[in-house]
């Protein structure tokens, strides 16, 4: 299978579950702003949204957007446990959506975009404080954000990752700063992390 990545972007979260996973993939570099492949392909020939990531499965099927993705990867590999069953899918499907709509594009997205008003760089940093306020709780005494890591931790490791990036202090929330700890201690996570910050590096 083909996954289209752009380095740290949220499409880090793909390569995380596809090494705690332990398959195997071809990792395709996007420039989205160009909309091309490193090979020089138009990417908005395989996704017209232009964003990352995308998937193409061994069947040549095309799939897009994080949650998605995360979840098709699951289900395909369901010995790594990476998506637990009954009642708690829903769960994962919450933090799923939590971490894409409330902190991926309503607090990240405008904090990381230079044409971000300062006034609406506020209103994302007040918006951080109260749902990392709300992660800090969850996390308190918890391991990871289910009973044992899934694809929702690895997604929430991309996230966090651009805390550095935007200046936001973890500090305040002790539970958070342990749990993104103990991801970048994990295997798969470090190195994902090492090879995209490598890649990420200007030459």
């Amino acid at each position: 299978m083909d996954l289209y990545f752009s380095p740290l972007a949220c499409s880090l979260a793909s390569r995380i579950t596809v090494y705690e996973a332990g398959a195997e993939a071809n990792f395709v570099r996007v420039d989205t702003r160009a909309g091309r492949t490193a090979d020089g392909a138009d990417y908005r020939a395989i996704n017209p949204k232009g964003l990352v990531p995308a998937l193409r499965t061994d069947e040549g099927e095309v799939l897009t957007e994080n949650a998605a993705i995360l979840q098709y990867l699951a289900e395909r590999f369901p010995e790594a446990g990476l998506a637990p069953t009954g009642f708690e899918r829903h769960r994962l499907r919450q933090w799923l959506s939590f971490i894409g709509s409330e902190l991926h594009k309503y607090v990240f997205t405008p904090l990381l975009s230079p044409k971000t008003s300062s006034e609406a760089r506020t209103v994302a940093t007040e918006a951080a404080r109260d749902r990392f306020a709300y992660l800090n709780g969850h996390l308190a005494g918890r391991e990871w954000l289910l009973d044992s890591f899934s694809v929702a931790d690895a997604y929430l490791a991309a996230v966090l990752n651009w805390a550095q990036a935007v200046k936001f202090d973890l500090a305040a929330y002790p539970a958070v700063a342990a749990y993104r700890d103990r991801l970048r201690a994990r295997p798969a996570v470090a190195r994902a992390l090492g090879e995209e910050f490598a890649l990420y590096q200007p030459a």
